[in-house]
């Protein structure tokens, strides 16, 4: 998933009032949307190994919390926590061996510090106000999740020890160049949505499967061509004229080039593995030759995009796209049984 935008919180208006009951022979405690302002009436069952307070009004961490030295999975996602609330976390040891740490959606203004976390494999702090990614050069090289969209960080630093790396999420920040990527050699998911890089530069990796640059500064494609293993490439949003240097991927399934100023459909030939293509918004201005275009794809496409397009206004134009598509189930909005 694209995290670029913020899932709605749960709620539950009437939480607030009611007892909680807790297993506590269980391992698992989920207390999302109680709002509570603090844990003062819950009891931690020092047999807990993940222990969720999503959607709650804390501003400060329990220290009962240390000593839950079993614990995998921490979420504080959505409360009211800032730097100096969590400062206490990076001294309690007991918690060493925590593997998800997710504090996205709080107060903080930077990178806590995660480095007792041997282990961690999966760290969230989006939805935050942090301005520097200084700070994640502490942060576990285990680590295989790093999720920092929606804050406003200018620069990918601080990240190039993170060998393990999968999934690294930058999106909706302040970034202008893409960087320091070149030892992430097990990326396979990098979401960069919402900034302003003006040039793609993948720092010669070639393992990423899911590419997002949507709602950037791109005028060109070029930088992708030996992205072999791409299967998702989101682009939209841009200001890309030309399509270009995607014959060599592939594998990929999904492409996303909706809401650029693209004048024709190119360079896709070679797609035979092609099932949604997003040209909405753009600037085609007929249908003609399209088959060939796409000749890779043809049995294989099953959704496409054109609408806001002058072809869109052609007489017939649904029909025609049938008639190329054989197996189409979506055309803009239309979906077929």
């Amino acid at each position: 998933m694209d995290a670029e935008t913020q899932p709605p919180g749960n709620s539950n208006p009437d939480a607030e009032n009611e007892t909680v009951e807790i297993d506590l022979s269980s391992t698992q405690l989920d207390l999302t949307s109680f709002q509570l302002h603090d844990l003062d009436s819950i009891e931690l069952s020092p047999a807990l190994i993940e222990l969720d307070l999503t959607a709650n009004r804390l501003s400060s961490l329990d220290r009962r919390i240390a000593h839950l030295s079993k614990l995998k999975k921490l979420s504080f996602r959505q409360n009211l926590i800032d730097d100096a609330a969590i400062e206490p976390l990076s001294s309690w040891e007991a918690l060493s061996a925590l593997e998800e740490l997710v504090l996205r959606d709080n107060k903080l203004m930077k990178i806590p510090d995660a480095s007792i976390f041997k282990s961690l494999l999966v760290f969230d702090v989006s939805f935050n106000e942090i301005k520097s990614a200084q700070g994640l050069a502490k942060v576990s090289n285990t680590l295989k999740e790093l999720y920092v969209s929606k804050n406003e960080v200018t620069a990918m630093e601080e990240i190039d020890h993170l060998h393990q790396l999968q999934i690294l999420e930058f999106g909706s920040n302040r970034l202008r160049v893409m960087e320091n990527l070149q030892n992430l050699t097990k990326l396979q998911e990098l979401w960069l949505g919402r900034n302003r890089i003006k040039t793609i530069n993948l720092c010669g990796l070639k393992c990423i499967k899911k590419l997002s640059l949507q709602s950037n500064r791109l005028t060109s494609m070029k930088g992708l061509e030996e992205c072999i293993a791409l299967v998702e490439l989101y682009l939209s949003h841009n200001g890309i004229t030309k399509m270009e240097g995607l014959a060599t991927l592939v594998n990929l399934s999904v492409l996303d080039v909706s809401s650029n100023k693209l004048a024709s459909v190119d360079d896709i030939q070679n797609l035979t593995q092609l099932e949604d293509l997003w040209l909405n918004d753009n600037q085609i201005e007929s249908l003609e030759g399209i088959a060939e275009t796409v000749a890779g794809s043809r049995e294989k496409l099953t959704t496409i995009y054109l609408e806001n397009n002058p072809c869109a206004k052609s007489p017939n134009y649904a029909m025609n796209l049938k008639q190329i598509f054989p197996n189409i189930q979506q055309i803009d909005s239309n979906v077929f049984a």
